[in-house]
């Protein structure tokens, strides 16, 4: 518990500016270590294969990718990776988003590996492009892709964030069980907004396997920014399960980029990890502390984890909710109004209406999550770098993949303007919100009156 209360003291006084320097060092360092371990891509640049790459230089490395024996195709290529866990008895697989061709391929691999439970990092259309084709059937319904039967059982959504599908694989004669759960929160070209929906999802996943040995699944688009995310942070949770707190997140990140290239594209999703992993460390001691309550108070002393929908309620409230279709009609029982509350009681007047009273579940809010503009640091920000491969993607001197920005003009926060309280006016007559308008009205002229001789007469 010590060594984890360090751990977490060191990770929150790392500072972006160390981290970007870090990621610059593992990307110099993966390009000396792919020279020394003479770690080639041949398969993968073969005429007959190019097609089954989703980008063309995302190429797996001979030496680790996933080679198919099924005998179901005269090719044993596929654009995947396989990637060693924390422990012996622990592998991933990261893969690229299956095209339309490589469908039967994909499904090969998962039938070949006993893959029991896939992660899905994005979505199948992000920006308008096609990022990974649908390899499972409708709700209730069978598709075929080669030799292959994949019927759709359920579909659950515990979450926002995530979407849940009990796939049944028939080939020939057997029939397998595969759990899909695939994270839709995950913005194309940027990251998480918060690091506690991803580690929902790990721990729905660690939870589906139990003590399955087989290579968890793990794809993206082209299985290498959002791919890598994942697999370094259940690498670092099987590194604190096992009490192993001493450990190099660099580290991590390297030796996984040296089984899969390119793996955690960028500096926003390298200190994505180190957020995340933060908030692990939180949760562990959260965990141990309730252990030892647990413990002092006679009870067992299990550390029981609370469950992620629980977790879910512990948001940060540095987020701001906007009520965007807020009804406004007083309560339905009005025998309601008649509770007395404390004159100080923080319980709102029951004469008005919450859209998130369960009661009124049937009003169906809509709420906006907006995410707080950061000051700008004397010079505008640039555009976030895409992940993503996009189709304009460059390679870079150094051998690394080079992402490219989104095209057009960015919006920076030098692009809005602030209304704040500002000084009044040398004629002092500014406006109390301090807008700048003068919202003084003047007496309007009129005729003035007449003179009094004139009253006179005119009685």
């Amino acid at each position: 518990m010590e060594r984890i209360s360090s751990l977490l003291s060191s990770l929150r006084t790392l500072e972006t500016g160390t981290l970007d320097q870090e990621y610059n060092m593992v990307r110099s360092q993966t390009s000396l270590l792919k020279r020394d371990l003479s770690l080639t891509t041949e398969a993968g640049a073969l005429k007959e294969n190019m097609k089954k790459n989703r980008y063309k230089d995302i190429l797996p490395y001979d030496q680790s990718r996933v080679v198919l024996s099924l005998l179901t195709s005269d090719s044993d290529y596929i654009n995947a990776s396989f990637i060693q866990g924390a422990t012996s008895d622990c592998r991933y697989i990261a893969c690229q988003g299956p095209l339309g061709s490589t469908l039967t391929d994909f499904w090969r691999m998962i039938w070949e590996n006993n893959v029991k439970v896939i992660v899905m990092a994005c979505r199948e259309i992000e920006m308008g492009k096609k990022k990974c084709e649908c390899y499972w059937s409708p709700l209730h319904q069978s598709a075929s892709f080669g030799p292959f039967t994949v019927c759709n059982q359920e579909k659950l959504h515990p979450d926002e964030d995530v979407v849940v599908r009990a796939l049944k694989v028939s080939f020939q004669q057997d029939s397998r069980s595969v759990t899909q759960y695939q994270f839709l929160s995950w913005p194309d070209h940027d990251v998480p907004f918060e690091a506690s929906g991803v580690l929902d999802l790990l721990e729905r996943v660690r939870e589906s396997r139990g003590a399955d040995t087989s290579p968890l699944l793990v794809h993206c688009s082209a299985g290498c920014g959002r791919t890598g995310v994942i697999c370094a942070l259940d690498y670092i949770h099987d590194l604190l399960v096992n009490e192993h707190s001493d450990f190099s997140i660099m580290q991590i990140v390297k030796e996984i980029r040296r089984q899969r290239p390119s793996a955690v594209q960028t500096k926003e999703q390298y200190r994505f990890i180190f957020t995340a992993a933060a908030a692990m460390l939180e949760r562990e001691l959260l965990c141990c502390n309730t252990s030892e309550v647990k413990t002092h108070n006679g009870s067992r002393g299990e550390r029981k984890r609370p469950t992620p929908s629980s977790k879910r309620q512990q948001i940060a409230m540095n987020d701001t909710y906007a009520v965007v279709n807020k009804p406004k009609h007083p309560p339905s029982d009005p025998a309601s109004s008649a509770v007395d509350t404390p004159r100080f009681s923080r319980t709102p007047p029951p004469s008005h209406h919450y859209d998130n009273d369960p009661s009124r579940a049937s009003a169906a809010p809509v709420y906006s999550a907006v995410k707080p503009r950061a000051k700008p640091h004397g010079s505008p920000l640039s555009a976030t770098p895409l992940y993503d491969m996009p189709a304009n993607h460059r390679l870079g001197d150094s051998g690394e993949h080079h992402l490219s920005p989104a095209g057009g003009l960015s919006l920076t926060d030098d692009d809005y303007e602030d209304f704040c309280p500002s000084a009044p006016d040398a004629s002092g007559r500014g406006s109390p919100g301090g807008i700048g308008f003068n919202c003084r009205i003047q007496k309007p002229r009129g005729p003035r009156d007449p003179p009094a001789d004139w009253r006179d007469e005119l009685v």
